[in-house]
């Protein structure tokens, strides 16, 4: 048995791989009013167009991440921020309330 690390290549990820600025919220929230029901998928900005569905979007939350809902579309989509201040576009049928 080799003692140590074994450590992957160290690379620089390209700028398409960074949060933007405009989508973090400082201080983020310690109250919230909704969950996610599953994995759901999330978009930056809403200039897209389109439903966001599986396989789509910038990234995902994952199942029971709670939010905030700021904001639902009539689109379908809704602005919710997570507890580390990540705001996101995600769809709104991916949201339940939380029991108060």
């Amino acid at each position: 048995m080799s003692e140590g690390f074994i450590r992957p290549e160290a690379k620089v990820l390209p700028k398409e791989s960074l949060v933007p600025a405009e989508n973090l919220i400082a201080p983020p929230p310690n109250r919230f009013t909704h969950e996610t029901v599953a994995r759901t998928p999330f978009s930056y900005a809403g200039a897209r167009g389109g439903a966001l569905g599986e396989g789509t979007g910038d990234g995902s939350l994952a199942e029971g991440t709670k939010v905030v809902l700021l904001r639902s579309d009539d689109d379908g989509r809704a602005g919710v921020v997570d507890g580390s201040g990540l705001y996101v576009l995600v769809p709104a049928s991916s949201l339940r309330p939380l029991v108060t």
